[in-house]
């Protein structure tokens, strides 16, 4: 493995729950409104099926994604504010169009449509992205999360992917190289793929609206990301509500 990514290791549960615990990391105090620590997990434990299917495994799981999430989320609320502070003036310096030309390109709009780019720069509700990535890894346990980093089940038909058992499929899961990039990726998947145009609009309205964004409201706007549709959504309508994930939808990072 290249340089970079040397410190991936993959620590046990056990390790990874100790970790948390001398951190002081913990989900009740998050509830209640207490900042999460940036604590960022590259691999999943591998033998976290060993949990069984135990609240232990989702509240270790629902630990090491949630700063992930948080993090990309902040990402983008600073762009957003960059974008926003950008527009009200009269006059941009070179370094401002620079960085307009970047987010255009990755938020993959070729029109230079400012319109769009409002609506599409802005972040995944907490409790969908965490409700999204226990269903599509069967909360951290699959293959594509253990092998390829996958958290969100994203196809790919190139290269770059682990073959699903049934060999007749010719789609692959895309894999990373950390967990953080399969969270940025499978944000930018939602805020500039097609299928999501909806969501993105009522989010907007939302945002437009109370300033805020309501997970449990969306989620029926992302029928589209499997083949079965509004039973996708009953099943993430039903995860969220089982592990109250809207309790993290307020949640922040420590600087």
């Amino acid at each position: 493995p290249n340089q970079e990514y040397d410190n991936t290791v993959s620590l046990n549960s056990e390790t990874t729950l100790n970790l948390f615990d001398d951190l002081g990391y913990n989900l009740k105090k998050i509830r209640a409104g207490e900042k999460v620590k940036p604590i960022y997990i590259t691999k999943l434990p591998r033998d976290l099926n060993k949990l069984g299917d135990t609240k232990k495994k989702r509240e270790l799981f629902i630990k090491i994604i949630l700063p992930l999430i948080l993090d990309e989320n902040e990402k983008i609320t600073d762009d957003r504010k960059k974008l926003f502070k950008i527009l009200s003036k009269d006059f941009n310096t070179v370094g401002e169009r620079v960085w307009l030309k970047r987010r255009f390109k990755e938020y993959k709009i070729d029109d230079q449509d400012l319109s769009k780019l409002k609506m599409r720069m802005d972040i995944v509700p907490v409790s969908i992205a965490i409700a999204q990535a226990a269903n599509e890894s069967g909360w951290g346990t699959s293959r594509f999360a253990l092998e390829g980093n996958a958290l969100f089940g994203q196809w790919t038909y190139g290269d770059n992917g682990i073959s699903p058992e049934d060999s007749d499929k010719d789609h692959k899961v895309l894999q990373f190289q950390v967990l953080k990039a399969s969270v940025r990726a499978y944000k930018n998947n939602l805020n500039t793929h097609n299928a999501y145009k909806e969501f993105r609009e009522v989010r907007a309205q939302m945002r437009g609206d109370k300033g805020k964004i309501d997970g449990l409201n969306l989620t029926k706007y992302l029928k589209n990301y499997a083949s079965i549709g509004m039973k996708y959504v009953e099943i993430l309508d039903s995860i969220i509500v089982k592990n109250s994930l809207t309790d993290f939808d307020n949640a922040n990072l420590l600087p």
